[in-house]
């Protein structure tokens, strides 16, 4: 695009450049919360992570004792079954993420006198290992969201901040020499033609 060197351009480019610094200490506040949100997010995956391997840790001390049992292992995981999950949206920063809203959970009903004593330590990690999912996917999405989020507005900071304001000031800049070359050239030539006119 060819730019017009007049006063109209000027004033054009002038008032760009007035929005582009107006518009962009909000959006570099958004980034910053945007970021701030997403660390938090982060930091809540990481904990939800270390959960998750505390209580594989506690399960897998049990495999020895479901290995030597005469318990179906292929029907453990309907012992545990989600019966309700609600899952809610909030808005952070202006960005839509998953919440955990209800989560309930149905164990299956089994005798304590048939099943053997760790039975009930085994189902306890298996509730807890079920819920830590849900809240380790909920997460995990959550932490995707909000970083393609910080992605777009820092792109946006980027753009006004590394080229559109740039590029208006080299704009601005371009228009006043040749406006002020313009004026000069006048003033030259009405001196000339007094000149001319005293002879």
């Amino acid at each position: 695009m060819t730019l017009t060197l007049n006063k109209t351009t000027l004033k054009r480019q002038r008032d760009q450049a007035k929005l582009y610094r107006r518009f962009l200490p909000s959006l570099e506040l958004k980034r910053q919360q945007l970021q701030m949100a997403w660390r938090q997010s982060k930091e809540q995956l990481v904990a939800i992570q270390a959960e998750v391997r505390q209580v594989s840790d506690q399960l897998a001390s049990l495999y020895p004792l479901v290995g030597g049992s005469t318990i179906d292992v292929a029907e453990m995981h309907q012992w545990v079954r989600i019966t309700q999950l609600q899952i809610e949206t909030e808005n952070v920063v202006g960005v839509s993420v998953p919440r955990l809203d209800a989560l309930e959970l149905e164990v299956t009903p089994y005798s304590r006198l048939v099943m053997p004593f760790w039975v009930d330590s085994l189902i306890a990690a298996l509730r807890q290992m079920v819920l830590l999912r849900v809240r380790l996917n909920i997460a995990g999405q959550r932490t995707e969201t909000l970083a393609a989020a910080l992605r777009r507005v820092t792109q946006r900071v980027n753009l006004f901040d590394k080229v559109l304001i740039p590029q208006v000031e080299e704009n601005i800049r371009r228009i006043v020499i040749f406006l002020s070359d313009q004026e000069r050239g006048a003033v030259v030539r009405s001196k000339i033609a007094k000149s001319r006119q005293a002879n």
